[in-house]
């Protein structure tokens, strides 16, 4: 088993886009990182991105920096043993599916060492949500550290629960600034954390407007464009994400903060009958070609 001290390596659990882009981040400092997946093909890809993401000269504000990239072992997860105990830091990156998460939880919580920082990056569940009802060995050792798209947007929120050991926080906030992110203190437990509130607020105003006819979503975009000068407009980037996958996170704020307008979620859902998906499949707001 390896001492305290030894313990270099960082854990991904699940090799999906966050977790491939995880690994990349870090192993941008020469230390192992462990690429965990059950699916021998998803593993192949993450190699296949990670490598294109240490040679794109897009990223070389963070590379210039790197002497030594760090080895990335692609790791099956019925054989994540080695990996767990070679660990100081394991962060769950599988779908978003609540029971999923907990059962990732518990299976790292029973292998893993006791003083091993466990996280999840969940994008819409709390750590406390995840934890809650679980039997646990070490409760006081879990906390959310959710990123976006590193490493073209390094910022990264790290929330933890009640229970989390004050230690931590402090060593993520700088071993996440050191690895090229971004780091962010959730302060209370947030659902939707703090970047994703403010842009649920968006997102969901921006359903409304659609949803009364007080305007088209190309003219929401345009609009939006206009004023703050950005690339996408709400619901060209509510596309991109899948509008089953912002239905689900609408439903789950829902649950959360009782009172929140039905509108959205009605748009949305008539939406997914008709079979608008987003990017995904061609049709959502606007119309893709399969080559998008």
């Amino acid at each position: 088993m390896a001492s305290r001290l030894a313990k270099q390596a960082v854990t991904l659990v699940g090799a999906g886009t966050q977790g491939r882009r995880l690994a990349y981040m870090w192993s941008t400092r020469g230390r192992p990182v462990y690429l965990v997946d059950q699916n021998t093909d998803q593993l192949s890809r993450a190699w296949n991105d990670i490598q294109f993401l240490r040679r794109s000269d897009e990223h070389a504000a963070i590379n210039k920096n790197v002497d030594k990239w760090g080895c990335v072992h692609a790791t099956s997860a019925d054989d994540m043993s080695t990996a767990l105990q070679n660990s100081w830091l394991v962060v769950e990156c599988v779908p978003e599916s609540l029971q999923l998460k907990k059962s990732v939880i518990s299976r790292i919580d029973g292998a893993a060492h006791a003083d091993t920082i466990v996280a999840s990056n969940s994008s819409s569940y709390t750590i406390t949500e995840i934890l809650q009802g679980l039997d646990l060995k070490h409760r006081d050792r879990f906390v959310s550290l959710h990123s976006y798209w590193p490493p073209e947007t390094p910022a990264i929120e790290i929330m933890p629960s009640a229970e989390t050991r004050p230690e931590i926080v402090p060593r993520l906030m700088s071993e996440t600034k050191a690895h090229g992110f971004e780091p962010f203190h959730v302060r209370r437990t947030s659902t939707g954390y703090i970047h994703n509130r403010i842009w649920a607020a968006i997102k969901r105003e921006a359903l409304m407007v659609v949803e009364e006819g007080v305007a088209t979503p190309e003219e929401v975009d345009a609009i939006y464009r206009s004023v703050l000068k950005t690339p996408k407009g709400p619901c060209e980037q509510m596309d991109v994400v899948g509008l089953d996958v912002v239905l689900d996170i609408e439903n789950h704020y829902a649950e959360a903060r009782p009172g929140l307008p039905e509108g959205p979620r009605r748009l949305l859902q008539r939406m997914i009958a008709e079979g608008k998906l987003g990017v995904k499949n061609g049709q959502g707001f606007y119309t893709y070609n399969k080559n998008n």
